[in-house]
């Protein structure tokens, strides 16, 4: 018999790898399971790329089954090997411990950690490593594999050429002994990653195997690794990664980024990213095809991104940002949401002083000339801050700099600069 989630997995494109499939069928069909994905802290906040995997956590809860989310402490302090072309750079205790704090925050917005049956556990490997001994771990799991069988995984033999320390090369054996570790202490049947993860994901039921009776039933699958219909790489802009901390990546950036998706890629990111059923998707699939210039695909994907992560209220800001920037009646918004909108405009700095409007919009390279500066105010096409002004004799005074440190100007619909005063 098919398994409604597993099947509603595939049909979002989300199933890469998976082990046993008609076991794991079998076992989703008859009970409620615990299952896990983990992250390591190599920085204090996930971006858009680490989401995935738990997003589709998140889709076993919501039918009936536990999630554990590990946040990897110990791990961390290791770095995974992975389809890295190089070592990574160790993180003091002190970072890692930030960045578990960060990233549990994080998580807190995507699962529900209600203490009920399907309630999220979240855990960190460091409480079960911390105190463990190095002749305690390698009598304990270090038995348990070969060099042989370690050497063949894809993540270490892509290393072996340029090199790779005993420090990575034990990494598989930890996130082997967490997935043991979960099985043993929270009756955890599935691990979950990205397509990178398959090696150890692996190894962890290489050792559930070898230390249980044959009745100890595990599975693992991977979520394939997600593209851009162009071949260029997902999760960035120009100015980086998109991450989830608002801090980093404000959540205006972040709406924005989701409401520029292509139309080639738009239905494959609604399928991953957003918990949408079928129908709603499939709808908008045909709106897509049939009338792509009102981009409903794309506002509903940033709306149901940008709430899942940031919250109702940061959605609604996002979007009065929008609104106003596309209107260019800027006045509605306040001084930190007009200083978040333009923060990737031109920018250039000038001294304070008052200035006639003329001098000060050619200083500021608003306007190429005084002769085209005086033909712009007149028009009507010179805006401060949102109010546009037509005078030739005005002054730019304290008056039109916001928190006394910038103004925005605008020359016609969509050219804006920003005006830094030192």
């Amino acid at each position: 018999m098919k398994n409604e989630l597993l099947e509603d997995l595939k049909w979002r494109g989300l199933l890469y790898q998976q082990t046993d499939e008609e076991g794991l069928e079998k076992v989703l069909n008859e009970e409620k399971i615990s299952l896990y994905c983990g992250t390591d802290p190599t920085a204090d906040s996930l971006h858009i790329g680490h989401i995935v995997p738990f997003l589709t956590l998140r889709r076993f809860q919501l039918h009936g089954h536990r999630p554990i989310v590990l946040v990897g402490g110990a791990t961390g302090m290791i770095g995974d090997p992975s389809f890295r072309a190089d070592e990574r750079q160790l993180l003091s205790d002190e970072q890692i411990a930030q960045n578990v704090a960060g990233i549990r925050k994080q998580l807190e917005q995507i699962f529900d950690f209600a203490n009920t049956d399907d309630g999220a556990i979240l855990v960190d490997n460091k409480d079960w490593f911390g105190e463990m001994s190095a002749i305690d771990f390698l009598r304990d799991y270090g038995k348990l594999l070969s060099v042989n069988y370690m050497l063949a995984k894809e993540n270490v033999a892509s290393r072996l050429e340029t090199g790779i320390s005993f420090t990575e090369f034990s990494y598989m054996l930890i996130q082997g002994a967490d997935f043991n570790h979960l099985y043993d202490h929270y009756n955890c049947r599935l691990q979950v990653g990205g397509s990178d993860q398959w090696g150890n994901i692996t190894t962890g039921l290489e050792f559930i195997r070898k230390t249980h009776d044959d009745n100890a039933k595990a599975f693992g699958i991977t979520i394939p690794l997600i593209t851009k219909s162009d071949g260029t790489k997902f999760g960035k802009t120009a100015g980086g990664a998109v991450w989830l901390d608002p801090k980093k990546t404000s959540p205006y950036e972040f709406y924005q980024f989701w409401i520029n998706t292509a139309d080639a890629d738009v239905i494959k990111y609604l399928k991953i990213f957003t918990f949408m059923n079928k129908e709603e998707i499939e709808a908008l699939e045909v709106s897509v095809q049939e009338e792509a210039h009102l981009r409903k695909a794309q506002n509903a994907l940033a709306e149901e991104m940008t709430r899942l992560i940031h919250g109702q209220d940061a959605l609604e800001q996002a979007i009065r940002i929008s609104k106003a920037l596309f209107s260019g009646d800027l006045k509605s918004l306040t001084v930190a949401e007009m200083k978040d909108a333009f923060k990737d405009v031109p920018t250039v700095e000038m001294e304070k002083a008052d200035k006639n409007i003329v001098d000060f919009i050619v200083e500021a390279g608003v306007s190429p000339s005084k002769r085209q500066a005086r033909e712009d105010v007149t028009n009507g096409a010179i805006s401060f801050n949102g109010e546009k002004v037509t005078d030739l004799e005005y002054t730019v005074t304290s008056e039109d700099r916001l928190d006394d440190a910038f103004t925005i100007v605008r020359r016609g619909k969509k050219n804006y600069k920003m005006v830094k005063f030192l």
